[in-house]
């Protein structure tokens, strides 16, 4: 079979330019709407297989994603598997300010059932990673071992990074060039654009 590509992906969701603040703190000059991917099961069917088969290889006994898509994404997974599903649930500061400050936390009722298991963690799309860094501390925080990271679209190379440097495979069903910014170096904000914060309506990136 052939693994479905970025362009394949991009065709399932809405998308605009223009000038972002996105929930890691950085900005960016595209917008991926995610709301209604997972509206159709048909059509993200074949992404789903492909994560889910990257993932056979690291021996997970669960699948965690931060809600909301990276959430239906891993309960497919964690079928697909016959593994264990969890979530978290993000916790924005009310004067969140500089990079990363989005808290992503367990339920409480996945708390000791995560403790010892090793946890593939997953989302839609990954460019700074901010939801599943956040995942990331979380499952640490209460004893379970992340071993892999995925998304069906990684955008760039900050989110990916991260894990590398933790020795953490990422897994990618497809792959996009994607440019963020500090907001001190942004270029958008040089040249005047009106800035938008989408942080806000659970944009993650």
């Amino acid at each position: 079979m052939t693994q479905p590509g970025a362009a394949a992906f991009l065709e399932l969701v809405s998308g605009r330019r223009g000038h972002f603040r996105l929930e890691s703190g950085h900005h960016g000059g595209l917008w991926l709407d995610l709301d209604a991917l997972f509206a159709e099961p048909r059509r993200i069917g074949p992404f789903v297989a492909a994560l889910a088969d990257a993932m056979r290889a690291h021996g997970v006994d669960a699948v965690c994603g931060p809600l909301l898509g990276g959430a239906f994404l891993a309960q497919l997974v964690a079928h697909a598997l016959g593994v264990e599903f969890c979530f978290t649930e993000r916790v924005m500061p009310a004067d969140a300010g500089g990079l990363y400050a989005a808290r992503y936390l367990l339920p409480t009722a996945y708390v000791e059932r995560v403790r010892g298991k090793r946890v593939a963690m997953v989302d839609d799309v990954m460019s700074a990673g901010s939801a599943l860094r956040g995942t990331f501390a979380e499952l640490q925080a209460h004893g379970a071992v992340p071993v892999a990271a995925g998304a069906l679209l990684v955008l760039g190379a900050a989110g990916a990074e991260f894990f590398a440097a933790r020795g953490i495979p990422v897994e990618a069903v497809a792959r996009e060039a994607y440019e963020l910014w500090l907001p001190g170096e942004c270029p958008l904000c040089a040249a005047g654009a009106p800035l938008e914060d989408v942080a806000a309506g659970g944009e993650r990136a």
